[in-house]
C-alpha cells in the first residue's frame, strides 16, 4: 500500500536521480541512493547540496538518506523504485529489480524516450506496478571538484506520471519537487521526445541552452529537425502531447520567428538559468555513452518503416556518434547541415 513512509528507492542515482532524491530526503521521506561505487565514500562524508531555479540552496545530509552500490540490498525492502538510468541501462536495471525487489514493487520510469516503460513491463514480474513518467526539467551536475556534490534544477516544470495508479504523486510530491498523474502519458513521452531532439544539438553547439536559441541559425536547424521528427510521428498515427503547455506542433514555427518576435513570443523559453545544458551535452563532455539511440535513433528507424526522408536527422545523430568518446569540440550550424 502506497503511503508517506513508502520507501523510495533511486535506481541510478545521477543528476536527475539525486536532485529527486534530495528533494524527497528534504521532505522527510525514506530515501535510498543506489549509486556507483565511487560516489559512496564522497556522499557519505559531504552529503549534496540540491539548488532550485530561484537559487535557493538545500544541503542534503549525509544522514538524510541511505547510499548503497549493491542493488540487492537497495531493491529487497523497497516499495517504489525510481528508474533514472538512461535508456540503454534500462534492460539490466530491470533484471536488477525483478532479482532482488518485491514481486509487487511499484517502479516508475523517470527517463528520455517513449519505450523505458514497456521495457521494464518485459522483464519484470506481472505482479510489479509499471509506471511511465516525464521529467520536464534538466539538471547541472557540478565537475568533481566542487565540494559537495551540486544538483542544479535549472527551470521550473512538473513531473508528470500515469494516472494508473492514485496516490503515488501526492507520495513523490513536496513543496520542492510537484509531481502530478495525468491520463495520457504515451503522449506527453513522444512530445517530450521530439523537444529532447535539441537534447543533441545543444550537446554539439557547446553552447548554454539560452544562448543556442538566442541564436536563429541554430532555431532554424532545430525547427527543421523537429518538423522531420513530426512528419515521421504523424504518420505512424501518434499524437504528440504539450509538455509544459508547449505543443509540438507549434514549436518550428515559433522558433523560426525573427529575433525579436521570438523573444516576445517565447519569453517564458527563454527564462531559464543561465548554467542550462542538454544531458547529452553532460554525457558527451565527460565522455560517457550518449542517449542518441533513443531520441534521434527512434525517429530514424520510424522513418525507416515508413520510406520517410530524415536527412537532418541522421547527420545529426553521425555527428553525436562521431563525437561520443572524445574531447568536446564545438560544432557550428554549418557543419551540422553540411
Amino acid at each position: 500500500m502506497i503511503g508517506i513512509d513508502s520507501r523510495i528507492v533511486i535506481a541510478g542515482a545521477g543528476s536527475i536521480g539525486c536532485y529527486v532524491g534530495g528533494r524527497l530526503a528534504v521532505a522527510g521521506k525514506a530515501v535510498t541512493l543506489l549509486v556507483r561505487p565511487r560516489m559512496i565514500e564522497r556522499l557519505q562524508q559531504e552529503g549534496l547540496r540540491i539548488i532550485d531555479p530561484d537559487g535557493s540552496e538545500k544541503l542534503v545530509e549525509p544522514g538524510q538518506f541511505s547510499l548503497t552500490s549493491d542493488s540487492e540490498i537497495a531493491f529487497r525492502q523497497a516499495d517504489i523504485i525510481l528508474v533514472t538510468v538512461k535508456s540503454g541501462a534500462t534492460e539490466e536495471m530491470a533484471k536488477s529489480i525483478r532479482e532482488s525487489a518485491p514481486s509487487d514493487i511499484i517502479v516508475v520510469s523517470l527517463q528520455n524516450g517513449v519505450g523505458n516503460a514497456e521495457t521494464l513491463r518485459q522483464h519484470l514480474p506481472p505482479e510489479a506496478t509499471v509506471i511511465s513518467g516525464m521529467v520536464p526539467f534538466n539538471i547541472v551536475q557540478s565537475e568533481p571538484s566542487v565540494s559537495p556534490l551540486n544538483v542544479r534544477r535549472t527551470m521550473p516544470g512538473t513531473i508528470l506520471i500515469d494516472d494508473t495508479l492514485g496516490g503515488l504523486a501526492e507520495v513523490l510530491s513536496d513543496p520542492g519537487l510537484s509531481v502530478q498523474a495525468h491520463p495520457d502519458m504515451q503522449g506527453i513521452l513522444w512530445g517530450k521526445l521530439l523537444i529532447n531532439l535539441n537534447n543533441a544539438l545543444n550537446a554539439l553547439s557547446n553552447l548554454p541552452l539560452v544562448e543556442q536559441l538566442a541564436d536563429r541559425n541554430w532555431r532554424l536547424l532545430i525547427a527543421d529537425q523537429m518538423s522531420e521528427g513530426l512528419k515521421v510521428v504523424r504518420a505512424h498515427g501518434i499524437t504528440p502531447a504539450k509538455v509544459q503547455g508547449a505543443s509540438p506542433s507549434v514549436l518550428p514555427w515559433i522558433l523560426r520567428l525573427p529575433n525579436f518576435l521570438f523573444r516576445i513570443v517565447a519569453a517564458r523559453m527563454l527564462a531559464i538559468n543561465p548554467h542550462a545544458r542538454s544531458s547529452m551535452w553532460e554525457d558527451l563532455s565527460r565522455g560517457r555513452a550518449t542517449e542518441i539511440d533513443y531520441l534521434q535513433g527512434v525517429i530514424v528507424r520510424l522513418a525507416r518503416e515508413k520510406n520517410i526522408a530524415v536527412p537532418l536527422t541522421r547527420k545529426v545523430s553521425a555527428c553525436v556518434k562521431q563525437a561520443e568518446g572524445k574531447p568536446l569540440q564545438s560544432h557550428s550550424v554549418e557543419d551540422i547541415r553540411g
